[in-house]
This record gives structure tokens, C-alpha cells and sequence, in this order.
């Protein structure tokens, strides 16, 4: 069979196109390898360090302060109970007011005691009659030194017969043992009271105690006579100075009890109210960085990062001091710093860091 000229020409032009394909394929397989033999031999693509943001933070001094809560509690809380038993016979003191120490704040039925007590000073009035006889007639002659010894001890015995009588009286005055308010009544009229009885409960808010926990590492930077400030829930503020640092930690939260004695003229402070307890513990270097600076690293420390010489970053573990609207007074930095107030969280020590042209 004889092939036509045109079928042979289509052939020729077929093969052409399928070798130029064929030959294409060869070279840019070739120029691949050789662009990533020369990309290998001119190492990794170098990465830009991270850009992050600083604030020239200057060294100041600042009163070191210990911020913990804290409650107010009455200087002195007395349970006021009777000598003597009885029914009540009178209770002059209103509850919830003040009172003057002295003041009688339940009285007991006299019964018989002042019977009693006018009977030890009638024969006290014989005693002494006697006494007086004896001095004349042992100054006649007529008394021996031992019969006057005898009358004066007669007129002993009955003069302390009167006041164990007076005394035993009095007793049926509950007083208050010293001025402040008497809180709460126990006993009514017609309650009777055995000795040990309770009348009511006193409290004392003149000077104000606030109490609050310190935790064991701020403890020992507290010492007695330190000043004070509390800030209550209600709004006033009371100022004082630390009476007791306590030795012993709470064995269930490992914290310190103090006590804060403050002056509370008139007792307008109520005692048991939540207070902000601001404590005074000298003064030294700070540093005042935006709260945003705050991080913590690997081990869970709360610090800030900062740029070191070489434009490096460091950590540095800090205490906050105090917070205040134009943000955190802390300490654990040295001299002046620059702070990383913008990508601080994206960055490790060590690391070079690129700080952007003011």
C-alpha cells in the first residue's frame, strides 16, 4: 500500500512537536536542580529579628508599702458578769449606747444586804463607844493594857464587818469596767443571775484594731511600729500604727496575724468592716511600668522583659509595690531600664531584638 506524501508530512510534524516537548521537559528538571543546588549552597534565607517596642523607665524613689485586706475589730470585747446572785432589778444602760466606765449597766435586788450593812454599823457605832470607855478608864487605872488591846480589836473586827458589808452591797451594781458601748443586753428585769451571770458585752472602739494576714514573705519586712493606713468599705479612712506582729503562722494558710492600732474618736469606725490595709515598710528604688508590661516567664514568676546592651532581652522577676492609675510601681529592676511595653510575649531572653527609630 503506498503511503500519500501528506499523511507523512502530518507524521513528521508530530514527532517534532512531541521531541520538542520531550527535550523542554529535560532542560527545566535541569534548571530546577541547578537553582536549588546554588539556593543550598548559599544557606537558609536569614530571618529579620522581631521588632517590639520600649519605654525609658528612670529609677525613683518610692515608699515601700505591703497591700493586704484586712477587717476592724473592737480594741476590747468584755462579756460584763454578776458577783453576786439575784434577780435584776434595773437596767439603766439603753443597748447600743454609749457608756462612761462605771456606769451601771444592770442592778441586782438589794434583799437583805442593806439590812445587813446597817446592822455592821450599828455595832461598829458599840465598838467604838466601847474603845473610847476603855481609853478613859485604862487612863484611871482601872483597865488592864490587855482589855484595851481587846476594845481597839473589837472596833478592827467590826469596822471590817462594815466594809465586807458595803462591798457586798455594791456588788449588786454590774459597772461597765471602761467606757465604750454597751453592744448587747443579756439580762432583763426579773432575770435572776447566779454569780458568773452574764449582764451584757461591752466593746471598746476607741482606739480601732485592724486585723489582717500577711503572707510569710512580706512578713518579715513588717515591724512593730510601722504606720499604717485602712481604708474601709465604707469609705472612711483610719490611720495607725502596727501593735503586734505575730511569731506563730496560722497553721491552715501560713500567714502572719498583725495588728494595727488606730485612733477612732467618738467610735464612728464600726468594728467588723473590710478594709484596704496599706502597711509601711520604708522606702528604696522603683520603677513605674504600664500594667500591660507584666509578664510571666517559663517558671511562672511574674516580671518584665526589658533591652539589655546588643539590643537583647532580659527578664527580671518583680514585686509590685503599688497600683495607681498611671500604672505599677514595682521593684526588681536596677538604674534605669528600657521596658518592652509592645511584644513581650513574643520574645525570650537572650534574643535580639529590633527597636523601631523614634
Amino acid at each position: 500500500m503506498k503511503i500519500k506524501q501528506s499523511h507523512l508530512f502530518a507524521g513528521a510534524i508530530a514527532g517534532a512537536v512531541i521531541l520538542f516537548f520531550i527535550i523542554g521537559g529535560i532542560v527545566t528538571s535541569i534548571g530546577a536542580s541547578d537553582k536549588k543546588a546554588a539556593a543550598a549552597a548559599a544557606g537558609p534565607e536569614k530571618i529579620a529579628d522581631p521588632l517590639v517596642q520600649v519605654s525609658a523607665v528612670p529609677q525613683a524613689q518610692r515608699p515601700y508599702v505591703v497591700l493586704v485586706r484586712g477587717r476592724t475589730e473592737a480594741n476590747r470585747t468584755v462579756i460584763v458578769r454578776a458577783e453576786t446572785a439575784g434577780p435584776v432589778a434595773a437596767t439603766p444602760a439603753r443597748e447600743g449606747s454609749f457608756v462612761s466606765r462605771g456606769a451601771v449597766l444592770c442592778r441586782i435586788s438589794t434583799d437583805a444586804r442593806q439590812a445587813s450593812l446597817d446592822q455592821a454599823r450599828a455595832l461598829l457605832r458599840t465598838r467604838q463607844l466601847e474603845k473610847e470607855a476603855s481609853d478613859r478608864l485604862a487612863a484611871q487605872g482601872y483597865r488592864s493594857q490587855t482589855q484595851v488591846l481587846q476594845a481597839q480589836a473589837n472596833l478592827d473586827g467590826a469596822t471590817a464587818q462594815v466594809r465586807q458589808a458595803e462591798v457586798l452591797l455594791d456588788q449588786v451594781n454590774i459597772r461597765a469596767p471602761f467606757s465604750g458601748v454597751f453592744d448587747r443586753r443579756e439580762a432583763e428585769i426579773g432575770t435572776y443571775l447566779a454569780p458568773g451571770g452574764a449582764c451584757g458585752t461591752m466593746i471598746q472602739l476607741d482606739p480601732m484594731v485592724i486585723v489582717t494576714d500577711v503572707a510569710e514573705r512580706d512578713v518579715g519586712r513588717i515591724r512593730v511600729g510601722s504606720t499604717a493606713t485602712a481604708t474601709l468599705v465604707s469609705g472612711e479612712i483610719l490611720s495607725g500604727r502596727v501593735r503586734l506582729v505575730a511569731r506563730d503562722a496560722d497553721p491552715a494558710t501560713r500567714t502572719y496575724r498583725i495588728e494595727i492600732e488606730a485612733p477612732n474618736p467618738g467610735g464612728r469606725a464600726r468594728s467588723g468592716l473590710s478594709a484596704e490595709v496599706r502597711i509601711n515598710t520604708g522606702s528604696g528604688p522603683a520603677h513605674l511600668v504600664p500594667t500591660t508590661a507584666l509578664v510571666l516567664d517559663s517558671a511562672g514568676r511574674q516580671g518584665v522583659r526589658y533591652v539589655i546592651a546588643g539590643d537583647r532581652v532580659a527578664f527580671a522577676p518583680i514585686t509590685v509595690l503599688d497600683e495607681t492609675p498611671e500604672g505599677v510601681w514595682i521593684t526588681g529592676l536596677s538604674g534605669d531600664a528600657r521596658v518592652i511595653t509592645a511584644g513581650q510575649s513574643y520574645v525570650s531572653e537572650g534574643q535580639k531584638v529590633r527597636i523601631p527609630a523614634k
